[in-house]
């Protein structure tokens, strides 16, 4: 898959058709979109298919104080969508320039560097200056230059639109099967292993204290089933995100102990896969009231046997 960063300055080679969109968090919602460019670009003469869409989101240029957490990361968006089977991907950077400009010359642009046959977008696009280009405008540029356009359904869920903004709420609440039933993978963050207070390993149950990114939305405090994938391995783990209140921490931390698992990974990069939520984080009267719950917990995950491709 190629991978461009490119606003409007490459002239591809060939023709293409298009996925338009934010892209971001790649939900079920997304996959129509990914669908229909790959069967596309399959049924035709040797055309693409690409995804376009913004490496920052564009409330980052708009307004700093509104840009909603992050979901997903580019690089993780690209390995999904090479896994699925698509020839281009575009981050395009959102900056002033691409704020400014006016809807058709977006469209205007991505005719002269991409050469689209069709383009595909969900239901409530949006696109250009002031998100003045709707679905009405975009019907009729189509006609102005001969492309082809394809409007995707809204995808539900629970009888609800899955949507980047439901997904996140679903995260904060702490529903992390239900957020995953909507998301093409499960809920990840991932990071660099740190060193803690190191309490988990005085009572058997060493963890991994994960220095993840704050701007990613976070699930609700509570114990979680997980999946840790280090080294290419993937293993069960039990991770807490809170503040310890059983030895008194204040600051949220999210700490994983990973099943028949004994390795130095301090300072290792993991990625932690949520599964579902255990329960809610609690205070013990003393460790030894925390290593019987830990057990517990461990026997549970221990008991799990869940099949998924990460």
């Amino acid at each position: 898959m190629i991978v461009l960063q490119d606003n409007f300055k490459t002239k591809l080679k060939y023709n293409t058709f298009i996925a338009l969109g934010s892209f971001d968090g790649l939900h079920k919602g997304h996959m129509t979109l990914i669908n229909k460019v790959l069967e596309l670009s399959r049924s035709s003469n040797n055309a693409k298919s690409m995804v376009n869409t913004f490496e920052n989101h564009p409330l980052t240029i708009i307004d700093k104080n509104k840009v909603p957490k992050l979901i997903m990361d580019n690089n993780t968006k690209a390995e999904i969508l090479e896994e699925l089977g698509i020839d281009i991907v575009n981050f395009s950077s959102f900056n002033e320039e691409m704020m400014k400009m006016s809807p058709e010359d977006f469209i205007v642009n991505m005719i002269k560097c991409y050469n689209p046959i069709g383009l595909v977008v969900g239901f409530n696009y949006k696109f250009g200056h002031r998100n003045l280009g709707d679905i009405k405008l975009l019907q009729k540029l189509s006609e102005k230059y001969n492309f082809k356009l394809y409007i995707i359904n809204p995808i539900e869920y629970n009888e609800t639109v899955i949507s980047s903004t439901r997904i996140r709420n679903t995260i904060g609440n702490g529903k992390i099967e239900d957020a995953n039933n909507m998301l093409l993978k499960p809920y990840m963050l991932k990071g660099k292993v740190i060193y803690g207070k190191q309490l988990g390993r005085t009572i058997g149950f060493p963890t991994a204290n994960l220095e993840y990114n704050k701007d990613f939305a976070i699930p609700k405090r509570g114990v979680y089933y997980t999946l840790v994938k280090y080294e290419g391995k993937i293993y069960k783990g039990i991770t807490n995100i809170g503040t310890n209140p059983t030895v008194g921490i204040n600051e949220l931390t999210i700490e994983t102990y990973m099943l028949d698992f004994n390795a130095d990974i301090y300072n290792k990069n993991i990625k932690v896969y949520f599964i579902n939520r255990i329960r809610d984080e609690e205070k013990f009267n003393s460790l030894e009231e925390l290593k019987k719950q830990l057990e517990k917990d461990k026997k549970f995950a221990k008991l799990r046997n869940i099949k998924i491709k990460l």
